[in-house]
């Protein structure tokens, strides 16, 4: 199945709100914001599909204008089922100046034998606050089902002014890598990773706070590095999927919400 989805926020005086949304079964657009008076937008991405089939193709654009905030959330944890084919995801977001956007999504759950690819496109503008993470499980650990899946594979842009910045490229073939080997999982079967971008932000403060939350978390190993522009991105493994949904909720709740050396928590 090919479906699309097209997001439009925007900007009011007391908040942002709903411009646009257009949308393919089998996906909709609901908005959860509880205060619609204040930032950000709070909206949820669902969908009637138990995941992600043979031959599904996803397109999404979301376009922040100038000074909007959106807060993207999903359902559930996203699955890939068991494919002959391959199923495709593109995503891509712009910012205008001043635009704000969080999105962490549940995990990704893929099952035997799914072949998935994925590939996000993050253009910023000037001034812009930007949170991505992302969460990929070994499969249905609980059924015995790990590491079963033939190939998943992310791959991440973030263009600052139409200049490429970062790119993330997570590619996991259990039947042609040793999951298990050094340099890769090393007996850990989840993953975790964040990007957090933000201008006049202190990111020393940042990372020391965040390492003190992060260092309490028991079987769980964390790591943040620093960015080539303001920011950095937190790497985590894990053997939970909860445990590391929960961690960048956490995270998420901490960074700040405006440029300040003091750390304000987010809505």
């Amino acid at each position: 199945m090919k479906s699309t989805v097209h997001i439009q926020v925007a900007a009011a005086a007391k908040g942002s709100y709903l411009k646009k949304a257009y949308f393919e079964t089998p996906f909709k657009v609901a908005n959860i914001t509880e205060d619609k008076k204040k930032h950000p937008l709070h909206l949820m991405l669902m969908s009637s599909s138990p995941g992600i089939l043979d031959t599904d193709d996803y397109e999404f654009k979301i376009d922040v204008e100038q000074h909007a905030a959106l807060h993207l959330h999903t359902q559930a944890y996203q699955r890939i089922f068991h494919m002959k084919q391959q199923a495709t995801q593109q995503l891509q977001v712009k910012l205008a100046d001043g635009a704000s956007f969080i999105y962490l999504p549940h995990p990704t759950v893929p099952h035997e034998q799914s072949s998935f690819t994925c590939r996000n496109f993050f253009y910023l503008g000037n001034a812009c606050r930007f949170v991505y993470g992302e969460i990929l499980t070994c499969g249905r650990k609980l059924n015995g089902e790990q590491f079963l899946f033939s190939k998943y594979q992310s791959i991440s842009h973030v263009y600052l002014n139409n200049k490429l910045l970062i790119k993330e490229n997570l590619l996991m073939m259990p039947d042609l890598i040793n999951v298990h080997a050094v340099g890769q999982l090393e007996g850990y079967t989840h993953q975790a990773s964040l990007i957090y971008l933000q201008e006049a932000v202190d990111m020393e403060h940042l990372r020391v706070l965040l390492s003190e939350i992060l260092v309490s978390e028991k079987n769980m190993e964390a790591g943040i590095s620093a960015l080539p522009i303001n920011g950095i991105i937190i790497r985590l493994l894990g053997i939970g999927a909860e445990q590391l949904y929960n961690c960048l909720l956490r995270v998420n709740a901490v960074l700040p919400v405006k440029p300040s050396n003091k750390l304000q928590h987010a809505g």
